[in-house]
């Protein structure tokens, strides 16, 4: 919940607005109000830090070229979501976007067949799905002479 706190306070103080939400719940536990910070600027460490709480930054872009620098702009890489009517742009999102899991038009991706993981500082690997099973295994090659020449 911190962490939560100073990000947003982060960004309100780069000139960001805390649209909803944005403080503790009140009472025992360590809840933190739904939040919506929109109009963020670039340098503010919302966009380069894993927040993991109920918070969503928002900002704007001029063309396609500008949303993906700005979604790539972090060292994390876990999963993107990318809201699309055109098939051909949601395609170059999916090529563009360095992450190890997009949802296309859906919100939620999970799936217990599927792999997850992310890249850059979001994970190395691959856990369920096919993939998942190679981080467990360890290939050997042997060559022995052919007993029947």
């Amino acid at each position: 919940m911190d962490k939560a706190i100073r990000l947003v306070n982060d960004a309100a103080d780069r000139g960001a607005t805390v649209t909803t939400g944005g403080e503790r719940v009140q009472g025992p536990g360590t809840f933190f109000q739904p939040t919506v910070v929109s109009d963020v600027r670039s340098g503010s460490d919302i966009w380069s830090q894993e927040i993991f709480g109920p918070v969503l930054a928002v900002a704007t872009f001029d063309d396609e070229a500008e949303a993906v620098r700005l979604a790539n702009d972090t060292e994390f890489g876990l999963v993107g979501y990318v809201y699309t009517r055109d098939l051909a742009r949601g395609q170059r999102m999916i090529e563009s976007l360095q992450t190890g899991m997009l949802g296309l038009n859906v919100g939620v991706i999970s799936n217990a067949a599927a792999p997850f993981g992310g890249v850059k500082q979001s994970g190395l690997g691959r856990e369920g799905g096919f993939e998942g099973i190679e981080e467990y295994l360890s290939t050997k090659y042997t060559m022995t002479p052919n007993p029947f020449a």
